[in-house]
């Protein structure tokens, strides 16, 4: 009999957990379940059984966990694993052959592109279950990481720590949602599930965490960030404070309320915001969730806005080796802070103290789809969205540029991206820096729009998309926004307020508007210039969006191409605040 067959680039941690039983089992009425008689019943957690598992990577070849439980009533015989019709698994001696778990089977020859996953299961009376789905492998470009960040997860079918590529270690059986934040899949909580990674990287006088989560109130009380010490005293229920810290939720009087507990070495300090940190259960929308620790004061954040603020006499980190993601376990659960099984997405890690600003600044790049920073390229750098050139664009050079280089806009030239890659919605936002040349004294920036069939040579159909222009007002350049709704179109026209002299300002200025389902706002250097409500965007027949042109669908009124200097251009899928906006300008 063949006990199990893997290729040379399979790494399997294999884990059979032994039933006992005590008397005899009437297999017609099975004590452990309650299917019928009628062969394997599989469970598979990862691979995503509805198929949406992605996994990111700039490695042309990366690996995926695989992780799955056959139950059967009388005996299983044979548990198969094929990848794109290949066996990497394959076992039919069992510890115990009623109940198999395979927890972290390790799959390391994954390409680019769509792969079909096939487990089948075999019992001993011959009957044979198969469950298929498929995964996808996107090449992505290597991380870049931010200043001071240490440790990023976006939770996109793996557990991994993009700074480094490094996986976090898998208790129990958490799974992915693909109710996201950002990207396709988020963090989901499972009972007795939690995620732990090695704490030695983080360890300094200053820490920071950033993540979004969406609430499950139940259990009412969580761990959601742990580093902190063992308990030797206390191992079957640890609580040692002295050092590290908890960052945990609890019921208050039907809320949940967010709390951090510091350990300084000769005791603990409390950072408890009291009803301010409250979130309430009905409320099922994403949360942004911060807290700060410096050698002086730690600082609580929700949705941007301090909720607990407080001096101390900073973190000790004295025992601490380990940091527990998604519950108190296994250094802090004698007050019974055990696993949450609500959603987290975006877990960011930072060796320094981030300030208030900074924290915004997280909850906008949270929804950035596309990032262009014009260095020497024309490469999107968040999600390899391709970008096509028209025309003859160049670059300023380094000297001149706001940040690095800078695009540098050319006659009958500009960029077009599709738009099938930026989840266009019903919330918009963008962002760029900006320095204005006022010939020709028209041009289109940014815009979004359907073809104009009637009018081919010079489009101007204004029923869907947005439209981002200039032109002159009295010598003056006159920044305007232009959004279909479907049944017409709505102006946000500041006036004077949006008018930027080319005599006066020379230099860098930052451009953003932001289009919600209720409300569009244009800013200039953060400040809004105008705004005002109308009945949300459409997006028919929107499939390009052009760049520094009105070209090709915003022409009819000869806003062309723009010869102006453009830097650092983000898209996001989310309707900034005015505070995200001022964050990223700063």
């Amino acid at each position: 009999m063949k006990n199990y067959n893997l290729f040379q680039f399979v790494k399997i941690i294999f884990l059979a957990p032994v039933l006992f039983f005590i008397g005899c089992q009437d297999f017609d009425e099975p004590e452990f379940s309650d299917y019928p008689l009628d062969g394997p019943i599989i469970i598979l957690t990862s691979p995503n059984p509805n198929g949406s598992t992605i996994i990111q990577s700039s490695d042309p070849i990366t690996s995926i966990s695989i992780e799955f439980t056959v139950e059967d009533d009388i005996a299983i015989s044979n548990v198969n694993v094929l990848v794109d019709g290949n066996e990497i698994y394959n076992m039919s001696n069992f510890v115990d052959p009623q109940l198999v778990s395979v927890q972290d089977l390790v799959y390391d020859n994954v390409g680019t592109g769509m792969h079909t996953f096939t487990l089948t299961a075999t019992d001993s009376d011959g009957n044979v279950e198969t469950v298929t789905t498929e995964f996808l492998k996107e090449d992505v470009a290597p991380y870049n990481p931010q200043n001071g960040e240490v440790l990023y997860m976006p939770f996109e079918g793996d557990y991994i720590n993009l700074v480094n590529s490094t996986s976090a270690t898998v208790v129990g059986n958490p799974t992915f949602s693909n109710d996201a934040f950002a990207g396709v899949n988020s963090y989901a909580g499972a009972t007795d599930s939690y995620l732990t990674y090695p704490a030695s990287g983080f360890l300094g006088d200053e820490f920071s965490a950033s993540f979004w989560y969406k609430l499950n109130a139940s259990p009412d009380r969580a761990g959601i960030l742990v580093i902190g010490p063992p308990d030797t005293a206390n191992p079957g229920a640890p609580n040692n404070r002295t050092s590290g810290f908890r960052f945990f939720r609890e019921n208050a009087g039907g809320n949940q309320r967010f709390k951090l507990n510091v350990g300084t070495g000769s005791g603990e300090s409390w950072f408890d915001g009291g009803a301010a940190a409250d979130i309430n259960p009905a409320n099922t929308e994403w949360v942004h969730l911060a807290f700060t620790i410096s050698q002086t004061q730690a600082v609580v954040y929700i949705n941007g806005q301090v909720v607990s603020s407080n001096t101390f006499a900073g973190v000790d980190w004295t025992g601490c080796d380990i940091m527990s993601i998604m519950s108190g376990a296994p250094r802090f659960t004698g007050w019974d802070h055990k696993s949450d099984l609500s959603y987290m997405d975006e877990l960011r890690v930072f060796d320094i103290a981030l300030t208030q600003q900074q924290i915004q600044q997280q909850m906008a790049l949270a929804s950035q789809t596309m990032y262009l920073p014009f260095d020497d390229n024309y490469n999107d750098v968040v999600g390899g969205v391709e970008v096509t050139t028209v025309g003859s664009p160049s670059f300023t050079g380094t000297s001149m540029a706001y940040e690095g280089n800078a695009y540098a806009g050319a006659t009958d030239s500009y960029l077009t991206v599709a738009t099938e890659d930026m989840s266009l919605g019903n919330e918009f936002s963008a962002a760029f820096w900006y320095k204005v040349n006022a010939t020709p004294d028209r041009a289109g920036i940014l815009v979004i729009g359907p073809p104009d069939t009637a009018n081919p040579g010079a489009q101007n159909n204004r029923n869907s998309g947005f439209r981002f222009f200039r032109e002159n007002a009295g010598g003056k350049q006159r920044f305007k926004l232009n959004v279909g709704n479907g049944a017409g179109e709505n102006w946000f026209d500041g006036g004077a307020a949006a008018d930027i002299d080319p005599a006066v300002t020379t230099g860098w200025v930052h451009m953003a508007f932001t289009i919600s389902a209720t409300q569009a706002t244009v800013y200039i250097n953060g400040t809004i210039v105008s705004q005002n409500t109308f009945p949300g965007i459409s997006w028919a027949d929107c499939d390009i969006m052009s760049i520094m042109s009105g070209a090709p669908r915003f022409t009819g009124w000869g806003h062309n191409s723009d010869l102006s200097y453009m830097d650092d251009l983000r898209i996001f899928n989310s309707a900034l605040s005015q505070a995200e906006v001022t964050a990223l300008m700063n």
